[in-house]
This record gives C-alpha cells, sequence and structure tokens, in this order.
C-alpha cells in the first residue's frame, strides 16, 4: 500500500483528498502546517507528497526546500496544489524541484492520475 502525506491548511480540502485517496487504496497521512508535514516526512518517508503552495505559518516551498536538503526525503515526489496559475510562480516551484503542480479546483481523478504517474516513475 502506497502511503501519500497530504499537507494543507484548509481543513475540508485535506478531508475530501484523505477520504478520496483511501477509497483509492492509499494510506494517507495529513496535517494542516508545513512544519507538522516536515516532521511527518521525516517520520513516515511517504511514497509522494500533497502540498498546498500557500499557507500560514511555512509556505509550501519551505516545505519543498526542507525536504530537499535531507537524505531521508529528497528523493520522494513532490506535488504542489494551489488556487494560484500565475506562470511565474509555477516555473518557481517546478525550479526548487517540485514534480508537478496542479490548480485548485481540479478533478480528483485528473490528480489521481498525477499522482499514480508520479509514484510509479519516482518523479
Amino acid at each position: 500500500m502506497k502511503t501519500i502525506l497530504i499537507i494543507e491548511n484548509n481543513e475540508d480540502v485535506r478531508e475530501n483528498l484523505r477520504e478520496f485517496f483511501e477509497i483509492e487504496g492509499f494510506k494517507v497521512i495529513h496535517t494542516q502546517g508545513g512544519r507538522t508535514g516536515i516532521e511527518l516526512a521525516q517520520q513516515f518517508t511517504p511514497d509522494l507528497v500533497l502540498c498546498n503552495l500557500l499557507m500560514p505559518g511555512m509556505s509550501g516551498y519551505e516545505v519543498l526546500k526542507s525536504l530537499s536538503r535531507s537524505d531521508r526525503t529528497n528523493g520522494i515526489p513532490f506535488i504542489f496544489s494551489t488556487v494560484v496559475s500565475d506562470r511565474i510562480i509555477r516555473e518557481k516551484a517546478l525550479e526548487l524541484g517540485a514534480d508537478d503542480y496542479i490548480i485548485k479546483p481540479y478533478e480528483l481523478n485528473t490528480l489521481l492520475e498525477m499522482v499514480n504517474f508520479r509514484i510509479a516513475t519516482g518523479k
């Protein structure tokens, strides 16, 4: 069973994603904040991280940078989920090492395809 770590500050979105991915056969670890997300990634080494880009306290950029610096977590596929559709921000996210970027609102099946692809390819 593959494990997904969801880092999302919006509780409704986080719970909907958790439920969806559990129904699809994934183990889901989730949190509302970046710092806790980093701790969970270090503890559980998930197969993929799905992280909101803009969060209070610690942005998704900071989460990605922190995970990239650790030997334990730097190879985990990382997808940003965000309402920001700006091309420059998307390019920055990918330059920092994100493997993909999906803009809210999105179809859950589109996200599932993206997640399955990233887990299968390891990036």
